[in-house]
Parts: C-alpha cells; structure tokens; sequence
C-alpha cells in the first residue's frame, strides 16, 4: 500500500510551474524529497496538505483524497515546517490547550514527556527558542497525536551537525514501527542517505528522478577519463558531465555496463548531491 500517491499535478504560478508532477510513497518508508531551493518542494508539500489547490491531478493520502477528506486525513499527519508555526509568546503549556481543541487523539501526557525528553522548558515562550528548540518544538508536537505520517519541509536547514544527528536518531525512532511513514523534504542530502528508504528529486517543478534510494546509488556512477576519451562514452549512458583540469568526470546512469564497456576508465561511486547536481546541470 502507498501512504502518498501523488498524479500528475499541477500547479501553474505564471513565473512558477508544477508541472505533472507524480510519484508514490510505500507505507512503512522514509521518503527524501530533493531539490534546491526553489525547485518546488514546499508547493509539492501544501498540495500533498490541501494548503493550496492544484490546477489539475489528484493527491492520495492514506488512499483518500486529500481535496475530499482533507480534514479526516490531517488527523493521522504530523507537519514540520521550515518556520514554527506558534506565536512567539506561547509557552508549551498554551501549545497543549490549544492542541488539545484542535486534535481528537491529542496526547497531553506524551507530549510533555517529549518536551522533557527534547529538554524543552514548558513554561518558557518559544519566541525565546534557539532555532534547534523551535524544531524540537514542532516534532514533539507532530508526534503527540498518533500521527501515521510525518512530514517535515527542510527540517535540518541551519541546524549545526550535533542538533542535526539528534534530529535524525528522533526520526529513525519514530519509523520503527511498521505503519509510520515519513517525507522528508531537503536540499542536504548528506541527511537523507542516512535516513531515506526512498528519493525523489524534483527540479523547476519537474520530477527528473525517483525511486529506490540504494537502487538509485547503485547504478549511478562517476566515471574518470581523458578529454579525449569522452567521445567513446555511449551517449545513452551520460547524465552530464564536468570537464576539469586533468580530465572529464562524467556521471553515468548504468555503473555496471560502463564497467563492462570501459574496463580501462575509473568508475567511482556517485552520492545523492553528486547524482542532483549532474541532473540539475
């Protein structure tokens, strides 16, 4: 079962475009949405919410549709985005009672543990927070309400690498179980090879690249040859390519024929921030 089905969406801005965008997410699964800045994650992320209505496709969310049950379906989604959503002089406390009126499985008692456990004073206004604490702030809120799917837009951006692997290890431990699923939307990669079972790579509103994350890392791959040697390369097997002091690096989209096809070339493996940028590019 697809916790996300996402079909042929769009959503046209005038000097923005979703264009068609369609992917899926398997129950159970952490998928990383990638992207740079502006590639059309966060738009992605509000039609997935109903936040805005899209021009044209559907959006599934538990197998419901998000335009006709989109209040039933927000029950079961914790959302964390880039901002805090709270009023800056809202304490813990006042985030519980209003919580408590707007979720019918809210937790009073859950939540508090995780302020405790995410050491987030329950008394203090969160306008008062570091930007790691207000990012705390919204997981122990997604998680205190028997949330199936999470979904968390550029949670890690600006965060140092110690708050960043704390952050990870709360995620990791929210997936254990079987029926909760995440999307994680984020331009550092680094995070999402961690984490992510799946990759989406969308960019200017296109989705260029999804699908299993270790099938993805597997078959792509950097290849080292002369400036001479790049006319040899099959063309069907070129992403793109950088042509450097010394030679030609080339991302190839079948590791294991260019293996076979060029013995004598280095073929290195590719990261997910290598496979973006050769896309992108």
């Amino acid at each position: 079962m697809n916790v996300i089905e996402i079909k042929g969406i769009t959503k046209d801005y005038g000097d923005f475009k979703l264009d068609n965008v369609s992917f899926s997410i398997p129950e159970g699964s952490v998928c990383g949405f990638i992207g740079q800045n502006g590639a059309g994650k966060t738009t992605t992320i509000k039609a997935i919410l109903d936040i805005i209505k899209v021009d044209a496709g559907e959006v599934l969310v538990f197998g419901k549709d998000v335009a006709k049950d989109g209040a039933v379906i927000r029950e079961d989604i914790g959302v964390v985005f880039d901002e805090m959503g709270f009023h800056e002089f809202m304490t813990g406390k006042d985030i519980n009672i209003m919580m408590k009126n707007i979720y019918k499985n809210w937790k009073e008692e859950v939540f508090f543990d995780y302020l405790k456990k995410f050491s987030l004073p329950s008394r203090k206004p969160c306008g008062e927070f570091s930007r790691g604490m207000r990012m705390k702030l919204q997981i122990a809120v997604a998680l205190s309400h028997d949330a199936k799917l999470l979904i968390m837009d550029e949670p890690t951006s600006g965060l140092d690498p110690i708050v960043r692997n704390e952050m990870i290890q709360i995620f990791r431990e929210y997936v254990v179980e079987e029926d909760h699923s995440m999307l994680l939307s984020s331009h550092i990669t680094g995070d999402l090879e961690k984490l992510a079972d799946e990759v989406v790579f969308i960019n200017q509103g296109k989705i260029f690249l999804a699908g299993n994350k270790d099938e993805i890392l597997e078959k792509h791959g950097i290849l080292k040859c002369r400036k001479d040697d790049l006319k040899k390369i099959s063309e069907a097997l070129i992403v793109n390519y950088d042509v450097e002091a010394y030679g030609v690096s080339v991302l190839v989209n079948d590791r294991d024929a260019c293996r076979k096809l060029y013995p004598d070339m280095v073929i290195e493996p590719a990261n997910l921030e290598e496979i973006m940028l050769y896309y992108v590019r």
